[in-house]
């Protein structure tokens, strides 16, 4: 079998705190004098169920590790060790996910926030090789007045290269909020010629991706496996060139799946659906991205099908043509290499 290290293939679904070390996390934890539980410290992944119990206990985690966010160092350092590992797995390009709002108190507000991931991300395009843009994400926590405001400096860094501001998304948990309330805020983001990148259809059904798709217009729809439970969605949401960013070991560790054989993957590609595998939050899951290509492997996926994956998500992504051709020729010659 060939080397799925060696496969190019784009990320597109990365929150930025998740994507953070280990060894990162404890050391920023030894610096700071603060306690991690012991889940962090054994390495195990998180495993909740998912209700609202399950998702209390992930955001608790991941609350821990954002709190020690708390200087532009460490902010960097984030971006430039997420595109390393990134370029260890053969990612030619890192989308990587970011709410400015939890780490503007640190360094004068949300607009430094913005420019030192946006400065870090082309410092690391330079130094890993990966191409790194960013999406700006609102959260389903606060009022969506304050998604407008996000949409809005989103705009002012909007662009096309790495280092620039490519998408809009809404992240956290799908249960919060009315859909439609975050309507405004993906219009604005759209006058700018930024892609509409929400999450749905992972903790919620079919009738929350309608929602989604029908409120919010999305390019991209982070998740989205559980349309797989109506296939006529599904039939659709295919047609109408909605790229799906499926993350199955998130999938397992949020309780939506028992376990990574029952992630619907082939039943999303049978219907002609183009998939993005993404690792969403390794420092909670421990599953990096060539981790999701080898559940989808075990899933029953051969190499020509996991080559087709991989392009998936370089059509996917918000690359340029001339990046996205040179990456497909890649992903061609991986396939015609000997196994």
């Amino acid at each position: 079998m060939r080397d799925l290290a060696a496969l190019p293939k784009a990320h597109l679904h990365l929150h930025f705190t998740g994507s953070m070390r280990l060894e990162t996390l404890v050391e920023l934890a030894s610096s700071a004098h603060a306690r991690l539980p012991s889940s962090f410290l054994e390495g195990d992944p998180l495993h909740v169920p998912a209700d609202h119990r399950g998702w209390f206990r992930f955001q608790r985690a991941y609350d821990t590790a954002r709190h020690l966010v708390v200087t532009e160092e460490i902010m960097r350092r984030i971006v430039l060790e997420a595109a390393l590992d990134d370029a260890a797995e053969g990612s030619r390009r890192l989308e990587i996910q970011v709410d400015p709002t939890s780490y503007a108190p640190f360094v004068g507000g949300i607009t430094p926030a913005l420019e030192i991931i946006l400065d870090a991300a082309k410092q690391a395009t330079i130094l890993s090789g990966v191409e790194v843009a960013v999406i700006v994400a609102a959260s389903r926590m606060r009022h969506p007045l304050e998604a407008r405001t996000l949409a809005r400096l989103a705009a002012r860094y909007a662009g096309d290269e790495p280092g620039t501001v490519v998408g809009f998304g809404l992240s956290n948990d799908e249960r919060a909020g009315e859909t439609a309330s975050w309507g405004p805020a993906f219009a604005i983001a759209r006058r700018a010629g930024l892609a509409s990148l929400p999450h749905g259809g992972e903790l919620l059904g079919p009738e929350h991706v309608r929602d989604v798709v029908s409120a919010l217009g999305p390019t991209r729809l982070g998740h989205g496996i559980r349309t797989s439970e109506e296939p006529t969605l599904l039939d659709a949401v295919a047609a109408a060139g909605i790229s799906l960013e499926v993350c199955p070991a998130s999938n397992v560790c949020l309780g939506v799946y028992r376990e990574p054989g029952d992630v619907p993957l082939p039943a999303l590609l049978e219907h002609g659906a183009q998939v993005a595998l993404g690792a969403d939050d390794p420092l909670l899951f421990q599953s990096r991205l060539v981790d999701q290509y080898q559940i989808a492997r075990d899933l029953g996926l051969d190499d020509a099908a996991l080559a087709e994956l991989a392009r998936g998500s370089i059509r996917a992504s918000l690359a340029s043509p001339s990046s996205k051709r040179e990456w497909l020729a890649q992903v061609d010659a991986w396939l015609a290499a000997d196994g």
